[in-house]
C-alpha cells in the first residue's frame, strides 16, 4: 500500500525573538558562572518587557561573579544580538537592568550531592525524548531545519548588510509534504522580519529582497515556484523585540527541539547548569537517538528517558523506533543501557558539559548544527562516535 501523503509545519525564530533573547541572557550567565567555578549551580530566568530586563534565579558555588559583572554580561549579549537603540527595539546600554539572585535550595542540592545511592543526583524529576531521524543529513526533521536555517540567514542577511534596513526580530515557518516519513516538497514558506520605516511602504521590494536573499539560497533544491510565499504577511513589522513583545526564558521549548515532529518531556534548556536533567538527560537522549540511526539500527528513533530528584539512575529508558528498526528494539535499548551513560554524572562527563558552552545553544536550536556554526566547535551530543560499539553489539 502506498504511504499516505500529508503534510507538517515546524517554525523558527531569530536570536533577536525577546523569548530567545531571554534564552541567551539566561546561557549566558550560566557560561559566566561555570567559567569561574565548573561545578557551580545555575537556574537563571530572564524577562525582557518594555525598557527593563529582569534576571533572576539560584546561583551557587565558589568564586562566583558580582551583580556588576552579570549586569555586564546582560548588556553585552543583548548589544551583541543586536538591539543597541531604542528605535531597533531595545537598547542594552540604557534599559534597567534587575538582579533577583539568591542562593540554591539547601533541599534541593542535598538531594543532589548527596543522595542515598552516593551518585550525584537528578536536579529534578521529569521525563526527557531526544530524536533523530533520516531524512537529512543532520539526522533533523527537515520542516525545523529549513525554518532554524531561515531565521539564521536572516540574522546573517541583516549583520553583513544583504538587506538593508532589516532589525533583529523575526520568525520563520515552513511546511513539508511528506509521503509516509519521506519529504516529497516544501509547498508553504513564511518569514516575518522586523524593519526600519523606510521598507513599511515597499513591502513588495521587501518580499523580493527576501526571496532573492533568504528563502531561495536556504532551500536550494527545496525551492519551488509553486510554493506558497508569505512575507510579512500582517504588511508591516516596524515595531519588535522586547518593546513590542515580551520575552521570557524558556518559551520555545518546541523551538529549540524538533519543531513538534517529536514528543518533549515539557522541560525548558536555557539558564539551567548539567545537574538539571530537563537540559542534560534531553542532549544524551538526542545523542543516543543520533547514533543508533547513524549506526543504520534504524531509519528513525526516539529515546525516552526520566528521572526522580535526588537519584541517579533513570527510572525509565525506552527506545522507539516507530516501525523503522533493522534490529529487535528490546535489543537496542539493552545495548543502549550497555553503551551509554544514564546517571547525570556519566551524562555529565560523557559530553563534557562542565564547561561555558551554552550561550551559542540559545540561537538556532540545540541539535542539528554543523561544527563552526554561531562560532561554536561541535556541541557533543551531536558527535557520532559510538557507532562503532553500537554496530558491534549486534555483530556488525
Amino acid at each position: 500500500m502506498q504511504a499516505r501523503r500529508h503534510s507538517f509545519t515546524s517554525e523558527s525564530v531569530s536570536s533577536g525573538h525577546p523569548d530567545k533573547v531571554a534564552d541567551r541572557v539566561s546561557d549566558a550567565v550560566l557560561d559566566l558562572v561555570l567559567a569561574q567555578d565548573p561545578f557551580g549551580r545555575v537556574a537563571c530566568e530572564t524577562l525582557l518587557s518594555g525598557r527593563k530586563a529582569v534576571v533572576a534565579g539560584e546561583v551557587s558555588g565558589t568564586g562566583l561573579p558580582d551583580e556588576t559583572q552579570i549586569e555586564q554580561v546582560v548588556r553585552r549579549t543583548i548589544a551583541t544580538i543586536g538591539y543597541t537603540s531604542w528605535v531597533t527595539g531595545f537598547d542594552a546600554d540604557d534599559a534597567e537592568v534587575q538582579l533577583i539572585i539568591r542562593a540554591q535550595s539547601a533541599d534541593i542540592a542535598r538531594g543532589v550531592d548527596a543522595p542515598e545511592d552516593g551518585e550525584l543526583g537528578a536536579g529534578d524529576q521529569g521525563l526527557m525524548f531526544g530524536y533523530a531521524t533520516a531524512q537529512t543529513p543532520e539526522l533533523m526533521p527537515l520542516p525545523i531545519l529549513l525554518a532554524h536555517r531561515l531565521v539564521a540567514r536572516q540574522t546573517v542577511a541583516r549583520a553583513d548588510g544583504t538587506i538593508a534596513g532589516l532589525r533583529p526580530d523575526a520568525k520563520a515557518q515552513v511546511t513539508v509534504e511528506f509521503e509516509g516519513n519521506t519529504p516529497i516538497s516544501v509547498t508553504s514558506v513564511l518569514m516575518s522580519t522586523q524593519h526600519g520605516p523606510e521598507w513599511n511602504d515597499r513591502q513588495g521590494a521587501l518580499r523580493e529582497a527576501v526571496v532573492e536573499s533568504i528563502l531561495r539560497p536556504v532551500l536550494g533544491d527545496w525551492w519551488d515556484e509553486n510554493a506558497a510565499v508569505h512575507v510579512n504577511p500582517t504588511g508591516r513589522f516596524e515595531s519588535g523585540g522586547p518593546q513590542a513583545d515580551t520575552g521570557l526564558t524558556g518559551r520555545k521549548i518546541i523551538v529549540d527541539t524538533y519543531g513538534g515532529w517529536a514528543r518533549h518531556g515539557g522541560g525548558a534548556f536555557s539558564g539551567k547548569d548539567p545537574t538539571k536533567v530537563d537540559r542534560s538527560a534531553s542532549y544524551m537522549a538526542r545523542y543516543i537517538a543520533k547514533n543508533v540511526v547513524a549506526a543504520e539500527l534504524a531509519e528513525e528513533c526516539e529515546v525516552r528517558l526520566s528521572y526522580a530528584i535526588g537519584l541517579a539512575e533513570p527510572t525509565s529508558v525506552f527506545v522507539d523506533c516507530r516501525g523503522s528498526n533493522r534490529e529487535d528494539e528490546a535489543a537496542i535499548e539493552r545495548v543502549v543501557r550497555e553503551v551509554f551513560p544514564l546517571t547525570p554524572a556519566g551524562i555529565i562527563a560523557a559530553l563534557d558539559l562542565r564547561h561555558p558552552i551554552y550561550e551559542p545553544t540559545a540561537s538556532h536550536c540545540h541539535f542539528g548544527r554543523h561544527p563552526g556554526e554561531a562560532g561554536e566547535g561541535t556541541f557533543s551530543w551531536e558527535r557520532v562516535d559510538r557507532v562503532d560499539d553500537l554496530r558491534s553489539a549486534f555483530g556488525a
